[in-house]
């Protein structure tokens, strides 16, 4: 369900980092940035390192920038991977733990909360352990639009299932989920004839690269820039 890829590149996380604040959302821990006033909600749901990373909320704001309140929930009650090169970490342990099945169940009334106070239109991204999260979201109708980035593993019975908007933005290196896999995805999302779809994969590029690229690598930060440019555009188009 994860691989070394979901890891390479850790964040050093900040409780304090970013332009936005920390809330209570549906009873997580939540960072939030943007208008309060807006009607238009995006929810990012991280990858293992969660909702402190330093990127994501930089992604977060330039999201909100756009015009939408942005929340990032806690969805791993202050448990992120830290350091998995710990000899006391076990990948399995922390999966069984924090799987995408809770993530899902844990999504709900964030999306929810957000309906309560006066949001129209929510769009969502996942990143890695957030787009196993997301694609279950995306069967129902409580979302307008998903954006999928380097998931974890997706099912083809849960991408048949698929009822809204969803962009699905891949890696050409990816051990988890290699890029022909994804394009099969992308054949079954496109004979859904009723939901605008997409599948792209960055070439060049590894796993997990849209929110954990390396500053000092000119390439890496250009197809992140495009991805983020993407994603954005995907929302803009369809929550509104």
């Amino acid at each position: 369900m994860l691989s070394s890829q979901c890891f390479e590149n850790p964040p050093n996380l900040s409780s304090t980092c970013g332009a936005g604040r920390v809330e209570e959302l549906a009873g997580l821990k939540t960072y939030v940035t943007g208008p309060s006033d807006s009607k238009r909600a995006v929810l990012l749901i991280p990858d293992a390192f969660g909702y402190e990373a330093p990127k994501l909320r930089k992604l977060a704001d330039k999201v909100a920038s756009a015009g939408f309140l942005v929340v990032v929930p806690d969805f791993f009650y202050g448990d992120p991977v830290v350091n998995v090169n710990d000899p006391n970490f076990s990948v399995e342990a922390w999966l069984r733990k924090h799987s995408p099945d809770k993530g899902y169940e844990d999504a709900k009334p964030v999306i929810a909360d957000l309906k309560s106070k006066g949001m129209s239109a929510i769009g969502v991204a996942g990143f890695c352990w957030g787009g196993m999260v997301l694609v279950k979201l995306a069967g129902t109708e409580d979302i307008q639009a998903a954006v999928i980035l380097h998931p974890g593993r997706l099912t083809e019975d849960e991408i048949k299932a698929v009822k809204i908007p969803t962009a699905i933005l891949g890696a050409e290196n990816d051990h988890i989920f290699p890029a022909d896999e994804l394009k099969k995805l992308g054949e079954i999302l496109s004979a859904k004839t009723e939901l605008e779809s997409y599948v792209k994969i960055f070439p060049g590029v590894n796993h997990g690269w849209s929110v954990r690229y390396k500053d000092d690598d000119e390439s890496a930060v250009k197809s992140a820039e495009e991805a983020q440019e993407d994603m954005l555009n995907w929302l803009l188009k369809h929550v509104n």
